[in-house]
């Protein structure tokens, strides 16, 4: 009787797992696979390939040796398990690749907060009562410390809410406005006094304590923003009867004001241009000593609006401007402008 070993001559598959799937016989009854007798009729199956390992180890730390369809099955098995199930120790899941950012989304360090943050509350009348008279205080009778120390509290509690009342007291305005003269007070004495001229009431306080006329004379020594600040709190002086008519009384009111656009800064430009339209712009109305001292020169003036005009101006000093050239014009002061 033949045997149908033949039919076992030519492989089914290549690989060693089911090369050796294919080798052995396994059934309930023999849970042994039996050897295979080979035949002697046909030749022998050609050798398996030579399975060639994933990985190659450190000979010192290589394992017992396992057969070769074992071991070919376990790598086999063991790639297909990584590709689809990492291990815990694989690169890949400790590696967790950041995410892009968005087309439309601005980088981190130019991302805004969505709310500002709140500005503190306003003091009280009381405390704000108190608080002046401690700086009053200090301003008039301390030391020089003393009074940058009164200064800065002060800009720390009437910057960030100026107050509407109580108006301040005229000692502790004084005192406000001759630290307008000092270096190292200048600056925080120029938020102080513009916190305060928002305020109608204060407005007449700084005048009667000579604000005007010290803004115009310590104009030219200020410089960035706290010459700002002073003009613009000339500027609200300057909408009160008693401001107009200290600005139009003072002989350099005008000339400081011309040199004052010749600088740079577009906002002290703006500032000089109002001032300077307060003053001619009732030039016609006031005494004839008064109208003297404000309208001289008009041909210098005429020429530094429109030299201001050409270079960096803001929008609303431009309009300004236009309207003092024009107001030259009309009360028949000589114009250089083309």
């Amino acid at each position: 009787m033949k045997s149908h070993q033949p039919k076992l001559k030519t492989q089914l598959f290549s690989c060693g797992f089911f090369r050796h799937c294919t080798q052995t016989v396994i059934s309930p009854t023999t849970p042994h696979p039996p050897p295979l007798p080979l035949s002697s009729s046909g030749p022998l199956p050609p050798p398996p390939p030579p399975s060639i390992p994933p990985h190659r180890s450190d000979p010192s730390t290589r394992r017992n040796p396992q057969p070769e369809s074992e071991s070919s099955s376990s790598s086999t098995s063991q790639s297909f398990t990584q590709w689809r199930f990492p291990l815990p120790n694989s690169p890949i899941r400790s590696f967790h690749p950041e995410p892009e950012p968005e087309a439309d989304s601005p980088p981190p360090e130019a991302t805004l907060p969505s709310d500002p943050p709140p500005l503190p509350l306003p003091i009280s009348s009381t405390n704000l009562q108190e608080l002046f008279h401690v700086a009053e205080l200090q301003l008039s009778a301390g030391s020089e410390s003393d009074q940058i120390a009164a200064l800065h509290q002060l800009e720390r509690s009437l910057v960030p809410n100026p107050p509407t009342e109580p108006e301040c007291p005229p000692e502790l305005m004084r005192g406000v406005v001759g630290s307008l003269k000092s270096k190292p007070g200048a600056k925080p004495a120029s938020k102080i006094l513009l916190a305060l001229c928002l305020a109608e009431g204060n407005r007449r306080v700084a005048v009667e304590a000579g604000a005007v006329a010290t803004v115009i004379e310590s104009a030219p020594e200020l410089e960035g923003a706290a010459a700002e600040r002073s003009l613009a709190a000339l500027e609200l002086m300057c909408t009160v009867a008693e401001g107009v008519a200290a600005v139009r009384a003072h002989a350099l009111a005008v000339p400081v004001m011309v040199a004052t656009m010749g600088r740079t800064s577009a906002r002290e430009k703006e500032y000089a241009i109002s001032v300077l339209a307060v003053i001619y712009g009732g030039a016609s109305e006031t005494s004839e000593g008064e109208a003297e001292a404000a309208t001289a020169p008009p041909e210098e003036v005429a020429r530094a609006v429109a030299l201001a005009l050409q270079g960096d101006c803001s929008a609303r000093g431009r309009r300004k401007g236009v309207q003092l050239l024009k107001t030259l014009q009309d009360n028949n002061s000589p114009s250089t402008v083309a």
